[in-house]
Order: structure tokens, then sequence, then C-alpha cells
């Protein structure tokens, strides 16, 4: 196992525990995607918090290790052939330390490029549109007079929602009886719809009764919840 100290982000966020995995992150719907993963297989972790307020995430130390400035990000020490293995985007995370472990992520060839099928879907369209409507919502975008930008999101977020409502009837988790990484990443941005941007009732929240009790039992997994506080 080598040295974390070759990395320039352990001198801004110095590691009290070098020996274990390194989160560089914040509590949004992408970076508790990652401790709650790290949460659910057990694995040691060091968290550090990145600011948004103090704008940490454009520091040079932060750069070295994701040069597009988002959280989260990871070092693991102890990464393939032992060796240090430095790793952003948060889908890509719960990927590798999904096979590190050989949890939340099947095994047979159907399922498991089921299980990433949805974990693009959250990627490629629940992420980017829920923000979005967040954005037009609650943050900086509320402020501009044309309708457009706000509705657009709105409609796609409602069609997003129904797309996941549709597919989780009668089942326990999106693929089906297992719990995997396609849960992990996508109930966090269900949760900012609810609690951060508060738009439950512009959306008819209440008319996705499938997507709100797999959501229900999301949050009641101890790991979830200890993971949603993390860093603190």
């Amino acid at each position: 196992m080598s040295t974390l100290a070759t990395f320039p982000i352990t001198a801004k966020w110095p590691a009290q525990h070098p020996e274990r995995l390194q989160l560089y992150s914040l509590p949004t719907p992408n970076g508790v995607k990652v401790s709650i993963m790290l949460e659910e297989c057990g694995i040691p972790y060091e968290a550090h918090r990145v600011s948004f307020q103090t704008n940490d995430q454009t520091s040079p130390e932060f750069l070295s290790l994701n040069p597009n400035n988002k959280i989260p990000a990871i070092i693991d020490p102890d990464g393939p052939n032992g060796k240090p293995l430095p790793l952003f985007e948060s889908g890509a995370i719960l990927i590798y330390l999904a096979e590190k472990t050989g949890k939340l992520l099947p095994t047979a060839p159907d399922q498991r490029y089921q299980t990433l099928q949805w974990l693009m879907f959250q990627m490629g369209g629940v992420g980017p549109m829920f923000g979005q409507l967040g954005f037009f919502t609650k943050f900086a975008g509320k402020d501009i007079e044309d309708p457009r930008p706000r509705e657009r999101y709105l409609k796609e977020t409602q069609r997003l929602l129904k797309v996941l409502d549709q597919h989780l009837e009668g089942k326990d988790w999106i693929m089906g009886d297992s719990y995997t990484i396609a849960d992990i990443a996508t109930f966090p941005w269900v949760r900012s719809l609810l609690n951060t941007y508060q738009v439950g009732d512009l959306l008819g929240y209440q008319h996705y009764a499938q997507v709100n009790r797999v959501y229900e039992q999301f949050l009641a997994r101890p790991a979830v919840q200890k993971g949603l506080s993390i860093p603190a």
C-alpha cells in the first residue's frame, strides 16, 4: 500500500487515517450516494468536508483530484494491485465500490447491465433534470421572469418520476427484490425534491405513490440514515 502524501489534496485535507479510503464530499444528492454506499458496504473511510461556501471545490488541491471541480471524489489507498486509486464522478465511484466489495451490483450479466442501465438513467436524467428544477424554483434561477425554463424542467421531472413510478409497480426496489447502487443513486435526488427544493406540491408528488413507497423504505435503512449526514 503506497503513501497518500504524494496526492496534493492531502496537503489541504490531511489524512488522519491514511490506511482508510478518503472521501471528499458534502451531503448533497450526489455526495451522499458515496457515503451511503460506504456505510452499506462497511468500508472504513475518512470523510473530508469540501465547503462550497469557501469555494474549496475550486482550490488547486481539490482540482488536483477532480479537474471538473465537483464532489464527491475519493482516494482508495488500497486500490487495484494495492496501489492508491483516485476517482471522481459519483456513478463511477458506486460501480468501483460495488466491484471492490462484491456488493449491491448483481453479478449475473443481465441483472448487472440492467442495474447499470438504471444507474445511467439517474446520472443522465434524474440528477440533471431534478437539479435544474431546483435551480429555477429555489435558487438564483427563480428570479428569471421567463417561465419557460422552469416549466421545461418541471415537465421533465414529472415525466421521469412517472417512468420510475411505473417501473416500481410491484417491486421492492428498482431491480425488483434486490437493493442496488441504482437505488442509492436515485433516491437521494427524490429527497432533494421534497426537502431541499420543496417542490412536492408543484410536482403533484402525491401521484407518484410507488416512488414514495420505495423512497420511504430507502430512508428507513440505517446506513442511509447515517450516510445522509456525512461529512458533517
